[in-house]
């Protein structure tokens, strides 16, 4: 049976090669036989992106391009293609050719096996070795503290039925993790490994700020471990302010009281100011986002369209 496939491409600062990507995908959809559809979500990039999707829009007639208002982030971007998506099969893959087409046969055939999402796994990564330590100590603490079993070292890189992307959507996320949303929602999913390239040219588009929200996206939306974190310290704030009474109680009534103690309160209370202070933190940033909830704005802008 032959299939409608959908890739969804978020865009960022690729002007300089996006060109190189889609003409991968177009020796993949020739080799393959794929009655193709592609998504190309321009995210606000600095660059001239969007020209060069409209420019390839006019090459490939398969292309649907989206434009953004502004950056809204990876996450925003994928999720939006995927509204656009008509595919029977739809991947999502980046523009950098870190995820190439050619792996995406033995991807759909998961699929046609019955599989309802097949995944990517990380094996290896062309990545500084700061950042590869980064990568696995947050995926193995996001999956230690995570109420949904999110798969370790996997990425946004997956291929899904129709039937899956259309339940994602039904989770309208302001702040969207869809890798833990794909695992959220369930069905059949398998997980392929594979070596993950490094990028066809430039620079990553995730800078420290983005990578750091994507991880707290995950974190605040897939585990209330920090709520239990803030009772425990206040366990533990508590059982030291009563060992501490018992303790100056007891040098009371044996006369061992000194005028000198001025270190000894001071370090109690810079120790629970910032226990107070790491509370609040925590709570703020679940209010930060039931309120970004609850105000209902939409999730992104879209500027212009081609083809769709």
């Amino acid at each position: 049976m032959n299939r409608k496939i959908t890739l969804v491409i978020p865009v960022y600062r690729s002007a300089q090669f996006l060109h190189k990507t889609l003409e991968a995908v177009d020796i993949q959809r020739k080799e393959s036989g794929w009655d193709l559809e592609v998504v190309l979500v321009e995210d606000g990039s600095p660059d001239n992106s969007f020209e060069v999707v409209e420019e390839l829009a006019r090459k490939y007639s398969y292309i649907k391009g989206i434009k953004l208002s502004r950056n809204f982030g990876h996450q925003i971007a994928v999720k939006t293609g995927l509204h656009y998506a008509t595919g029977d099969y739809i991947a999502i893959i980046d523009d950098d050719l870190q995820d190439p087409p050619s792996l995406l046969p033995r991807f759909f055939a998961q699929l046609d096996l019955g599989y309802e999402v097949a995944y990517g796994v990380r094996r290896k990564r062309k990545e500084s070795r700061l950042k590869k330590l980064a990568y696995t100590g947050f995926y193995r603490l996001l999956d230690f503290i995570s109420e949904t079993k999110i798969p370790l070292d996997s990425g946004d890189f997956c291929v899904m039925t129709k039937n899956v992307k259309d339940k994602m959507l039904t989770l309208n996320e302001q702040n969207p993790y869809l890798r833990g949303i794909r695992a959220w929602v369930g069905f059949k999913q398998i997980g392929l490994e594979y070596d993950r390239s490094g990028r066809i040219e430039g620079e990553s588009g995730y800078s420290l700020k983005k990578l750091i929200k994507i991880a707290k996206d995950g974190i605040f939306s897939f585990s209330s471990l920090p709520l239990q974190i803030i009772s425990l310290l206040g366990n533990i704030g508590l059982l030291i302010s009563i060992v501490f009474s018992l303790f100056t109680i007891i040098r009371y009534f044996t006369n061992e009281i000194e005028v000198a103690g001025y270190t000894t309160i001071i370090i109690i209370i810079l120790f629970f100011n910032s226990i107070l202070l790491i509370s609040l933190g925590i709570i703020g940033e679940y209010i930060y986002r039931i309120y970004n909830e609850v105000r209902n704005r939409p999730y992104t802008i879209i500027e212009k369209t081609v083809n769709t």
